[in-house]
């Protein structure tokens, strides 16, 4: 029987472990405000040379960058603040907003690695691969997927694009006789998904028509839906409250479902490569694909990818090819939606060199000048990739003798780089010409960097430029595109350059 004296000295211990605790607590919140505050003064130290927007010791400028209003923002502070300025993202924490091509040009040519910060979200997805390696592993890698991006791989694609491109027209026209116009980023999206499965693993999906048909398809749709969320949702950053969360288990159950997916393909891969002996031997019988390619590149020590390596690669080549591209084709089709004069001349141009466009092949690509600069421009104004990050690993210094410590990390804002008045004349106007060939030996080298520049360059560019001249080429011999002035596109950053609300064009069956 418990006596007055023992629940009393039961409840003097509670009380003393909750005062302990408490206690505790109190020391290590006093201890990260210590760490917060000695961190925010040193970046201040580093970064007083570097003017810009001023910021709450707390939350830093997150206030000043609501999501459909970044992007603008960014490019009126870039004409405010020459080269750079810091962007605090919380009161310890920034990154120097970097938007001039001296600078792009200084810190592109050295090799520091990713920003972690950001680029570890892909991980979970993607894995070890191109996009996210650092030093002598990215390296290797590189070397080894080389080949998988040489001409004689890539122009089997071309046939590819077009009947994945082809099942999304036929699909428009139904919808052109709808008294609606058309939100077309899911149907690009859900093509270039199409087209990559047929030209990464010689799969014929019906995504298109039915997004449900793959489970890798769906788990890759899922998958760039959640780390787009996660990216935008300061709390997610944290891995212990994203993976306890619900969004963290779908995003683990995705992953899951994706990597088994990939597995599954390598491994039966494998088995027929050995079978029938080799890439000779397959090369007769279709083409090759990316993993036909991967599986048996060498090193000059004759090493390979192990399986977790090729899975991340293939991983990688999906989630790069397929959701950057779809952003470039749908904005380069709103580009020339709001700009007929330009579309009718692309349109011309490649009614010379297509006809009816029943047959589209490599070398017709080559033959597309005044498209290529539309291209080109569409990709300035709209750059789907709109930033890149890295952690920089030596001081650096400017050309105009401003210093960036080690340690610290940037943001090369491609889009405000594009959009900036001092590196383009009136950046807001969507002019072709900017790219024609005379015009262009007036360009600085890294004045336009839709796909990065350096030795981390986008390996898959010619890929997807390729794709990008077949899918405009087939839908303007089909149709004349029309922007809907009751729904304009508001851009905003992702993972990739999207839109708020979609991107709603009139398509008009032309005869």
């Amino acid at each position: 029987m418990n006596s007055p004296l023992s629940f009393a000295w039961f409840q003097g211990n509670v009380s003393g472990l909750l005062q302990v605790s408490f206690l505790l607590g109190l020391g290590l919140l006093v201890l990260k405000v210590a760490q917060m505050y000695v961190r925010r003064q040193r970046l201040l130290g580093d970064f007083q040379n570097f003017p810009g927007p001023p910021s709450h010791w707390l939350y830093g400028n997150t206030l000043e960058f609501p999501v459909e209003e970044e992007l603008p923002k960014m490019a009126s502070l870039a004409e405010k603040f020459p080269c750079a300025f810091p962007r605090w993202l919380t009161g310890s924490w920034n990154l120097l907003q970097v938007y001039d091509p001296e600078y792009m040009k200084l810190i592109l040519s050295k090799r520091d690695p990713k920003s972690h910060d950001v680029y570890k979200f892909l991980i979970p997805w993607i894995g070890k691969g191109l996009l996210v390696l650092n030093g002598s592993d990215w390296f290797r890698h590189r070397r080894l997927l080389t080949p998988a991006f040489h001409s004689d791989i890539l122009k089997p694609y071309v046939g590819l694009m077009a009947d994945s491109a082809r099942v999304m027209l036929d699909k428009w026209e139904k919808l052109s006789y709808q008294p609606l116009s058309l939100e077309i980023s899911e149907h690009v999206s859900l093509m270039t998904l199409d087209s990559l499965m047929k030209c990464a693993f010689s799969h014929q999906s019906n995504c298109q028509m039915d997004r449900h048909s793959n489970l890798y398809i769906q788990a890759v749709h899922d998958l760039s839906y959640l780390l787009s969320s996660r990216m935008r949702n300061a709390f997610y950053h944290n891995d212990v409250l994203y993976w306890f969360s619900s969004a963290g288990r779908r995003t683990r159950e995705a992953a899951q479902r994706a990597h088994q997916y990939t597995d599954q393909v390598i491994q039966r891969r494998r088995q027929q490569l050995e079978q029938e002996g080799g890439l000779e031997a397959i090369s007769r019988k279709r083409h090759l694909d990316f993993l036909d390619i991967l599986l048996c590149a060498r090193t000059e020590g004759g090493d390979s990818l192990l399986d977790e390596e090729l899975r991340a690669e293939v991983d990688t080549f999906m989630f790069e090819g397929h959701d950057t591209t779809a952003s470039g084709i749908s904005w380069l089709l709103y580009a020339l939606a709001t700009h007929p004069e330009h579309q009718q001349k692309c349109r011309e141009e490649i009614r010379g060199v297509l006809g009816d466009g029943t047959s589209i092949t490599w070398d017709h690509l080559g033959q597309l000048p005044y498209t290529t600069m539309c291209i080109k421009e569409a990709l300035r104004l709209y750059p789907p990739v709109p930033s890149i990050g890295r952690d920089i690993k030596e001081t650096i210094t400017f050309p105009d003798g401003r210093i960036l410590r080690a340690g610290n990390s940037v943001s090369l804002h491609i889009y405000a780089l594009h959009h900036n008045p001092r590196v383009w004349e009136n950046p807001e106007v969507f002019n072709p010409f900017r790219f024609s060939p005379e015009n262009l030996t007036l360009q600085h080298s890294h004045a336009f960097l839709p796909f990065s520049a350096g030795s981390r360059n986008c390996i898959g560019q010619k890929f997807a430029m390729n794709e990008m001249k077949v899918v405009l080429a087939l839908t303007l011999l089909l149709f004349e595109l029309k922007p809907d002035t009751m729904k304009p596109p508001l851009p905003i950053s992702k993972l990739v350059l999207k839109s708020k609300n979609g991107i709603h064009l009139w398509l008009k069956r032309l005869h």
